[in-house]
């Protein structure tokens, strides 16, 4: 089957698409799936039964989105006893969307030593229709499975009350936005509203009664309620998720409210299973079906976001925050809002124990460098990096992404990183941070203070999310940098944003944003979309549209970031080994562990680039001169692209001087069409699918017209050396001007220590290798000296 795409997902480029068709695959049928937080009727008018959540994967099973896929596949794997990872992606040449994605076993391949090798996996591909359809499966595992994540609690055999009004009233929270709210076009900040603990005993109040199965509601938002001020009284927070609808009439007819930690879309969840589901009667009330209490994590006391305040108020907070939850919440006293900044830990428990551990790196390595920003005498920020990070970013530091994922929840200890993307497309590391609050000015000395650490590295894009406080940060210390939108934040804000829509509304939607090809296509589009449904006056909307050359592919495109996908979520740099939960004194050795983990891949991709050889599958002369360059991972992109070539066609549409322009279409396909100028005076050329611009690689259509003029070598301008197999030394001798002699010599340290591993790698995995090197480095050291 040819698939037309030549781009993995750069946290797993070492996946393999191997066609698997073993396990229990069923014949193809199409069967849509809808999984947590997805608002769809379902093909039959009956209620959903307890098999559609207990449903499991098979081929021709259909989704919505690739994310939809993802969450069934999740839930599946969370039942069986086994956790998932996002795998190889491809994507369309045509317009840059993903064609085909791979959801794997969290232990598939052997980049670490809990991974066994697993083949179980999902592959769903993208329809014209715009729906995702599983294609390929494999069922089966190598390994142990865990136990069901969902347990059903015992039924009752006696009928059980329906809760008495009294209770009702005492959970009520008065201009509160409910579930009917919601349901019927209202928004909320951030799906998750904490209410005060209702304090037990002394007070007169009945403690709350335990959820189980067979217990009635009038109202799913007595339902909502009830097990919020239970949730409180336990120690966990609570999500909206999973419901369904009627066919006949497009009523609710079940839904899920499920643990905050629930899933693994986040660092911050750890796929709790915890959840209570209820079922709505002939009678019109609400009845809890299934159930489950356990959860996989610690329960304790939870920090309130919401107290009492009006309905002008609320809508006050949400614009306040851009319709997310982005800090502490105060009481609503005469229409004002006090905003309450996290108290920082830093500077009473975690500032002595990282100090200590600065210092000693400091000794160790004469490149790592450290800063803190106090106030007043006491410690709120603080960023680090070793000699290796800021070697990294004197050759990867064209493209950053800030990851402050993390501090989207309510931690502690905000983590934040910099992550670039190396010659093997790997991620690296580019410095770590401990952030004291989401203000301007903590995120303007965070930039400052990374930029003077990085020897005045200026990045010519950064991913990062959509706030405020971030967006005038980069402003001010990257004028000329491209902000992109995080992909997973705006994922977020749509699901938030458009869960109340027609689906036709998030297909048009959809189409709209991802398969526009022109600013003058996006622009009608998006106009006759919002006129067709009347959302002129939808504040989200147009803020998004302001905003469209930070997130809207077609803006992109023309950016260079590294080909880094347009919107897939750019996993974290360490996971969930280390986030803003972690207590300090694990924090330092999980710090230490993930990082060396990530290095130590890189320096096996290092290796095969030096001493492997990849396959020609041509004899022409640029792949052979593009095999000797670049590193593997580069090279098979390249060589991707240079044998889909041959099944373009190039036709002279226009010529004036040293000026030709072309039209450059795929064989059997109208649609598939691209515009080519080629410029002999300097052989320039560019491509409106804009893949060099973007990605620094050259695409199909270039590389046709290439072979049509006998241009039997890529020009130098078309090489970057950031993807060159001798990337760190190309890059560092260019860096002889822009650093200090101080900071050179780091630089230098770090790359002879580096390269000396490599020997002593492969000097130790025999007698005669160790010979061998020992004698390299012998004769090496009398020339040096």
């Amino acid at each position: 089957m040819e698939i037309d795409s030549g781009s993995t997902h750069f946290t797993d480029f070492r996946s393999s698409d191997t066609n698997l068709n073993g396990g229990e695959c069923m014949n193809p049928m199409v069967v849509n799936a809808f999984p947590v937080g997805i608002v769809h009727v379902i093909n039959s008018g009956n209620v959903e039964s307890e098999g559609d959540l207990r449903m499991e994967p098979s081929v021709g099973l259909e989704f919505n989105s690739s994310d939809e896929a993802r969450d069934f596949y999740g839930l599946y794997a969370m039942r069986v006893g086994f956790k998932i990872r996002t795998g190889q992606l491809y994507r369309s040449r045509r317009d840059g969307s993903v064609s085909s994605r791979r959801f794997v076993c969290s232990k598939e391949g052997f980049q670490l030593n809990s991974r066994t090798g697993c083949p179980a996996f999902i592959r769903v591909q993208r329809r014209d229709s715009g729906k995702w359809i599983i294609d390929q499966i494999q069922k089966d595992h190598n390994h142990e499975l865990g136990l069901e994540g969902e347990n059903n609690s015992p039924v009752l055999q006696q009928k059980p009350p329906v809760a008495p009004k009294s209770l009702v009233e005492v959970l009520r929270r008065p201009k509160v936005k409910l579930l009917g709210q919601i349901e019927n076009g209202g928004s909320s900040p951030s799906g998750i509203i904490n209410f005060k603990r209702q304090k037990r005993g002394g007070d007169g109040r009945q403690p709350l009664p335990e959820p189980y199965t067979g217990l009635e509601f009038n109202t799913a938002n007595e339902a909502y309620e009830y097990y919020q001020s239970y949730a409180e009284s336990v120690g966990f927070r609570v999500r909206i998720g999973q419901l369904f609808r009627s066919k006949n009439d497009g009523s609710i007819t079940s839904r899920r409210f499920v643990c905050s930690k629930e899933g693994f879309q986040h660092p911050s969840r750890v796929g709790c299973g915890a959840f209570m589901r209820i079922k709505k009667k002939d009678s019109g009330s609400w009845m809890v079906d299934r159930l489950n209490k356990d959860h996989n994590h610690d329960l304790g006391e939870q920090t309130v976001y919401v107290n009492k305040f009006s309905t002008a108020s609320k809508k006050f907070i949400e614009e306040e925050t851009n319709g997310m939850v982005s800090m502490d919440l105060g009481e609503m006293n005469t229409g004002k809002l006090i905003k309450r900044s996290r108290e920082s830990k830093i500077g009473t428990d975690w500032y002595p124990e990282l100090l200590e551990y600065f210092q000693t790196r400091q000794a160790e390595d004469t490149g790592f460098f450290y800063s803190v920003e106090v106030d007043n005498g006491s410690c709120r920020s603080v960023f680090w990096a070793d000699g290796r990070s800021r070697y990294s970013c004197s050759q990867f530091g064209d493209v950053v992404i800030l990851d402050t994922s993390y501090r989207k929840s309510n931690y502690v200890v905000p983590f934040a990183t910099f992550v670039g993307v190396n010659h093997h497309k790997q991620p690296v590391l580019l410095g770590s941070a401990l952030i004291a609050n989401e203000s301007k000015e903590c995120f303007t000395w965070l930039f400052q203070t990374w930029f003077k650490a990085m020897s005045c590295c200026r990045p010519k894009s950064i991913i990062a999310d959509q706030d405020m406080a971030i967006q005038q940060a980069i402003t001010e210390v990257f004028p000329r940098a491209h902000h992109r939108f995080s992909s997973w934040q705006i994922r977020a804000k749509e699901r938030e944003n458009l869960r109340s829509m027609p689906i036709e509304f998030r297909y048009e939607y959809g189409k709209c944003i991802y398969e526009s090809e022109t600013t003058v296509e996006f622009n009608t589009t998006w106009n006759s979309l919002v006129n067709k449904y009347n959302l002129k006056g939808n504040a989200w909307l147009q803020q998004m549209y302001d905003k469209r050359e930070s997130w809207v592919p077609l803006y992109l495109r023309g950016k260079f970031f590294a080909g880094i996908p347009i919107g897939e979520t750019v996993e974290s740099f360490f996971g969930t080994q280390v986030n803003g939960q972690t207590p300090l004194r694990e924090f330092i050795p999980r710090y230490e562990q993930g990082l060396e983990q990530c290095r130590e891949d890189e320096r096996k991709e290092d290796f095969n680039s030096f001493n492997l050889q990849s396959f020609s599958q041509t004899k022409e002369a640029i792949e052979e001169q593009c095999r000797r360059l670049y590193t593997f991972t580069i090279f098979k992109i390249f060589q991707d692209e240079l044998l889909q070539s041959y099944s373009y066609i190039g036709i002279k549409t226009y010529e004036e001087g040293t000026i030709c322009r072309y039209l450059v279409r795929r064989s059997g396909n109208e649609n598939d069409k691209h515009a080519v100028t080629f410029s002999a005076v300097n052989l320039s050329v560019n491509c409106s699918c804009q893949m060099f611009e973007f990605e620094g690689v050259l695409c199909r259509h270039v590389l046709k017209v290439f072979k049509l003029l006998n241009i039997r070598e890529l020009p130098s301008q078309y090489i970057l050396p950031r993807w060159l197999r001798n990337a760190e030394y190309r890059i560092l001798c260019g860096a002889e001007s822009r650093v200090s002699s101080q900071e050179l010599k780091a630089f230098m340290t770090w790359s002879l220590r580096e390269t000396a591993c490599k020997y002593v790698e492969c000097g130790t995995t025999s007698v005669e290798k160790y010979k061998l090197a020992y004698e390299i480095m012998r004769e090496g050291g009398k020339r040096l000296y």
